[in-house]
């Protein structure tokens, strides 16, 4: 239900499953001081995220009027239980740039996502499926919730501890860390994930997220760190190394699209992910769930982005689809 993972601050981590999902589960971190907790993360607007976010908290006594949240990024599984748990006039922190996104997935946000991915290779019948299957669609918030926002450097406290607002922008707009100066840890949401790579996507309204992603990689390895405490799953490594392993792994997958359309002129970005490496646990792309090809385009059109600011590939507009080639 719950672990301890740390002592001053008493932090806790409860383990909130994410079903049918290949992240398997959300890390939701909790903050013990007799003044005033503090929640970080919640899990996915659906019953099995919800009873295991309540147990975990009447197994820690934790009083909501007395405790405030962070949410590190507006992903479904990070907000999805926000207003489920918490009350009218809770204090909930999270930055200003993800808060304005979180208002536009509950409005007009996925028709303009489906138009962009049919230009990019998937069929009407494939955006029509993922309408009532996609997770980041089916499981957010139920209504908007009132937050405090907070910008890069923001502070606040919690008790005696001072918390920190590092903006790290990539996996989302307006993702944020968030950092004990004095401790020397580091809450890093999905920012640094140590068993898997975390999701880089084309965003509207951001020019190149990669690029985005890789400064926020070199931000963060500039911090003392002792202790690293990622959204999912377990961190067996050390971060600094860990930041290497990632920088590494798209400098790679820039190399293989290359690649790719050095042997594909003139192929959709569908397409060129279709000719990607992936970990699918010995599936086929063509086998692969729907909701994860999604995923996956979504990080193809991250790096092309890339290439194209790096004058490296070019588009052209064909028969409403987006077709791409090596400069």
């Amino acid at each position: 239900m719950y672990q301890k993972i740390y002592n001053d601050p008493d932090i806790y981590r409860l383990d909130i499953p994410l079903p049918n999902n290949p992240l398997r589960n959300l890390n939701c971190y909790i903050i013990k001081t007799r003044e005033k907790n503090l929640i970080i993360d919640t899990g996915f607007n659906m019953p099995e995220c919800l009873e295991a976010m309540k147990q975990g908290l009447e197994a820690l006594e934790i009083d909501i009027d007395k405790t405030d949240m962070f949410i590190t990024h507006m992903h479904s599984d990070h907000t999805g239980l926000v207003p489920g748990i918490m009350k009218e006039d809770s204090i909930i922190y999270m930055s200003d740039v993800d808060y304005e996104y979180v208002k536009m997935i509950l409005e007009s946000f996925w028709s303009k996502s489906d138009e962009s991915y049919l230009k990019e290779g998937f069929t009407e019948e494939q955006i029509d499926y993922l309408k009532n299957t996609n997770p980041a669609i089916v499981y957010n918030p139920s209504k908007l919730f009132k937050v405090v926002t907070v910008g890069d450097q923001s502070k606040f406290r919690i008790g005696r501890y001072e918390f920190k607002c590092i903006s790290t922008p990539g996996h989302t707009p307006g993702h944020m860390c968030l950092y004990l100066e004095n401790e020397k840890i580091l809450f890093s949401g999905d920012h640094i994930l140590f068993d898997i790579s975390p999701n880089i996507t084309r965003w509207p309204n951001v020019k190149n997220s990669l690029s985005d992603y890789l400064k926020s990689l070199n931000k963060i390895k500039k911090l003392k760190i002792n202790t690293t405490l990622p959204a999912h799953r377990k961190n067996d490594m050390n971060v600094y190394d860990r930041i290497d392993q990632l920088i590494e792994h798209h400098n790679e997958r820039l190399k293989e699209t290359i690649d790719i359309l050095r042997k594909n002129p003139g192929i959709n970005a569908y397409d060129i992910a279709g000719n990607m490496k992936w970990s699918l646990k010995g599936k086929t792309w063509e086998d692969a769930p729907l909701q994860q090809k999604w995923f996956a385009v979504g990080e193809i059109l991250a790096h092309l982005d890339y290439l194209e600011e790096e004058k490296k590939v070019f588009k052209k507009y064909e028969e409403g689809i987006y077709k791409y080639y090596e400069n």
